[in-house]
């Protein structure tokens, strides 16, 4: 919803901007005031600022997310490769549950811009994770292998907690009031640039379209690092080592 409501907000970010732009630049042809340059290098500088740190954290949170995807299969796939320590018997069952268990964690990844439809994904994923764990530790103590209740079902934990940690990296966001404050800068630095074109030169619309569409565009890209599955910017396709590994299990 915040990337929503913000996409729908650039078009008049960027019509604000160029308005503010030409609305400088007529104050500053009435208004002679000099001494400026120390207060509009420290507003363009508190902007170039705020644009380094909500792009930098965003591209993190964006490396983090892909990495959570790779950790996951990891986990998977060591926990499916461990089956192999039950009896013959018990294995089955559980390798037909993994393989549920993987549709499941790919259905929500590409249900996730659908709200309810991931948030059911997620309850059947919840349903999953408790049979699988109530399946394995009876196998293990029916078995009475040690080695199977020492390297399965840590990896089956491994396996669970994974979950936890990637959808709280999916909703982990820049806070709104930053994003908000960047906008506002954009727009306090957008009059000052207008009031430093003022004087006897004609205005150059191609310097002011083009510094309203720059800024636009590094706050689009920001919106995008944020919300990874539903912009132009997606790591979708890291989905595919997931489906590989579900390929593998038959």
């Amino acid at each position: 919803m915040m990337r929503l409501a913000a996409l729908a907000l650039l078009p008049g970010l960027f019509v604000a901007m160029v308005a503010l732009v030409e609305a400088g630049r007529r104050i500053g042809s009435t208004r002679k005031i000099g001494g400026l340059a120390a207060v509009e290098g420290a507003v363009f500088g508190l902007m170039g600022l705020l644009i380094a740190f909500t792009f930098g954290s965003a591209a993190a949170r964006f490396e983090t997310r892909r990495d959570l995807i790779v950790e996951e299969t990891n986990d998977i796939g060591t926990a499916y490769l461990r089956l192999d320590l039950l009896p013959p018997i018990a294995q089955p069952p559980l390798r037909d549950a993994f393989r549920r268990y993987v549709d499941i964690r790919l259905a929500v990844y590409r249900n996730v811009a659908d709200v309810d439809a991931a948030k059911a994904e997620l309850a059947r994923m919840a349903d999953l994770q408790k049979e699988i764990w109530d399946a394995a530790v009876v196998a293990c103590r029916e078995s009475g292998s040690q080695p199977a209740t020492m390297l399965l079902l840590p990896a089956l934990n491994a396996m669970i907690d994974i979950t936890t940690v990637r959808t709280v990296a999916l909703q982990a966001h820049q806070p709104p009031l930053i994003l908000v404050m960047l906008a506002l800068m954009m727009l306090a630095c957008s009059l000052l640039a207008g009031f430093g074109m003022a004087g006897g030169a004609p205005r150059s619309w191609l310097h002011v379209v083009c510094f309203a569409a720059v800024l636009t565009i590094a706050f689009y890209v920001i919106l995008d690092l944020e919300y990874p599955r539903v912009g132009l910017i997606r790591i979708n396709w890291m989905d595919q080592i997931l489906r590989d590994l579900r390929s593998s299990m038959g």
